[in-house]
């Protein structure tokens, strides 16, 4: 009833009548530079401005929050590196910002240049800037006097150590994520007599074991009223508690609302807050979806016409068809179609850079196997035509080709990581076995068992040969050649290549990280 309430109002511009003492938090994380509807009319610029300003206009007190990853995904940032997302963002009049990890993609100056014209509260307590480009730029918390209440934010973001690119961070400090939250809120608290605590965090969701997350904040918290989370791209709907907790018990035994509204801005978080009841905890947790549902004059023609050049490149881009998928594949799958399909490429990729290097004379070893990472897929892959706009907005990181040589022992660690995760982009050649519970048993290459202690040469890309993604290990390697074209631009090659030859896109959905099976086999037969 409160959402259809709720909807009606945003529909017809209505207003509801709030208590001075009430405080609305909207929310939003990971738009990932998606301006545009995607194919299922959901998300979208425009509506979810259209949806603040209703909300905007139905409720006396709104404070807009976002958890980070604005940036990086689409052709938006491809092409105009930030130049639309950080305007658009100041044009929503968002109140606090946090940085997430692909705000680092195009490194400190960047990021500087662009944070420094950030109109809203830019929060950051556990990023120490100094002696960097952006020192100077964040502060740890920021107060908000609603009514007679006093609100505290806090920013919290996540390692960058084996995620962002060590180049694209360089002097600036991480402190541990849990403490600084923990010693900041406290702060607020006891010295600066907030009613209410917030903590924005770019963390992620999940209790992933030894690495900070929103639950496990929560959990050891004592002064945290509410997380507001971003990076995992988890949907926190209250509708389905059992799957995604929103309330979690902290240290003291008093319940932390923890959110996050997914990703590619698909929804828009909605937090009411009763001030006059802060310790009983009367928090209304709801969403709102943001979809094509507004007729056009709900939306903001500012906005609107600043969009409309950078529109037309991006769709002109879009509706270039270079190949032809004959199936759905989705870029969440860590173990199916998508990823085979990118490790697939990677080793077709490697093999004949190999052949070519041998054609000049010169002496190269086969290239043995692909280890790619399903994270650098960022969209869906959907049956029928394929455009350059698609294949640059799925691949979108200047990200490099490589060939290295590493010991199988590396591999295997690596490998071991992945499948904890669920799984990774390996070629068609490697299976993980695993015992069905994320626990790896062996690796086999070509039908064989890997060696540890033998050499093995491996195409992938210059992320994952840094050792980031958490696969730690793979840094221990010699790189033997590297690409001096994006990765992108080798895998459109590759789809026209397919293309001229009158090949589809396909791939098989089957996973290459299996279980074990227990058989007794007779050799005697």
């Amino acid at each position: 009833m409160k959402k259809l309430l709720l909807s009606l109002v945003l529909l017809t511009g209505g207003t509801l009548v709030s208590p001075a003492e009430d405080l609305v938090i909207l929310t939003t994380n990971d738009t990932h530079s998606n301006i545009d509807f995607d194919d299922n009319g959901k998300g979208g610029i425009l509506p979810r401005k259209a949806i603040i300003d209703s909300v905007r206009r139905a409720e006396k007190n709104v404070i807009l929050v976002d958890a980070g990853d604005m940036v990086q995904g689409t052709l938006y940032f491809k092409y105009f590196k930030g130049d639309v997302e950080y305007p658009i963002f100041n044009m929503m009049d968002y109140d606090i910002r946090i940085l997430g990890n692909h705000e680092f993609d195009n490194g400190l100056d960047q990021l500087a240049a662009h944070w420094k014209n950030v109109k809203a509260d830019r929060l950051s307590a556990n990023y120490d800037f100094k002696g960097t480009p952006a020192e100077g730029l964040f502060e740890p918390y920021v107060i908000k006097k609603v009514g007679k209440k006093k609100v505290g934010f806090i920013g919290i973001n996540v390692d960058p150590a084996s995620l962002i690119s060590k180049e694209n961070y360089a002097g600036m400090t991480y402190h541990d994520a849990i403490a600084t939250a923990n010693k900041t809120a406290a702060f607020l608290r006891k010295s600066k007599k907030c009613d209410l605590v917030v903590a924005v965090t770019h963390i992620g969701y999940e209790a992933i074991p030894g690495k900070a997350s929103d639950m496990e904040l929560a959990r050891q918290s004592r002064d945290i009223d509410i997380i507001i989370g971003g990076h995992s791209h988890t949907f926190v709907d209250p509708s389905t508690p059992e799957k995604t907790p929103y309330w979690i018990e902290n240290a003291a035994g008093k319940p932390v609302l923890v959110t996050q509204t997914g990703k590619y801005g698909r929804n828009v978080g909605y937090i009411k807050i009763d001030l006059d009841n802060i310790k009983k905890h009367q928090f209304d947790y709801e969403y709102i979806p943001v979809t094509d549902r507004f007729s056009p004059e709900a939306y903001d023609k500012n906005i609107e016409n600043f969009l409309a050049p950078y529109k037309h490149k991006v769709d002109s881009v879009n509706s270039n068809v270079i190949g032809w998928s004959l199936q759905d594949m989705v870029n969440y799958d860590r173990n199916g179609a998508y990823a085979n399909w990118s490790a697939d490429f990677g080793l077709w990729q490697g093999r004949h850079i190999a052949d070519s290097i041998r054609a000049t004379g010169k002496d190269f070893p086969d290239v043995d196997m692909s280890f790619m990472n399903v994270g650098g897929i960022r969209q869906p892959m959907k049956k029928g035509p394929v455009t350059e706009g698609q294949m640059l907005s799925t691949f979108p990181f200047s990200n490099r080709m490589v060939i290295i040589e590493i010991k199988g022992k590396d591999i295997i660690e690596a490998l071991r990581i992945a499948a904890l995760k669920g799984g990774e982009a390996i070629s068609e050649n490697v299976r993980v076995v695993t015992d069905g519970k994320g626990n790896l048993m062996r690796v086999t290459i070509n039908g064989d068992e890997m060696d540890p202690e033998k050499l093995y040469r491996v195409a992938t890309i210059d992320y994952v040969a840094h050792g980031n993604d958490d696969l730690v290990s793979m840094a221990n390697n010699r790189e033997l050649w590297r690409d001096n074209k994006e990765m992108c631009a080798e895998v459109m090659r590759y789809i026209r290549h397919l293309t001229s030859l009158g090949v589809p896109i396909s791939s098989d959905p089957n996973g290459r990280f299996v279980e074990d099976v227990n058989i007794e086999i007779d050799n005697n037969r």
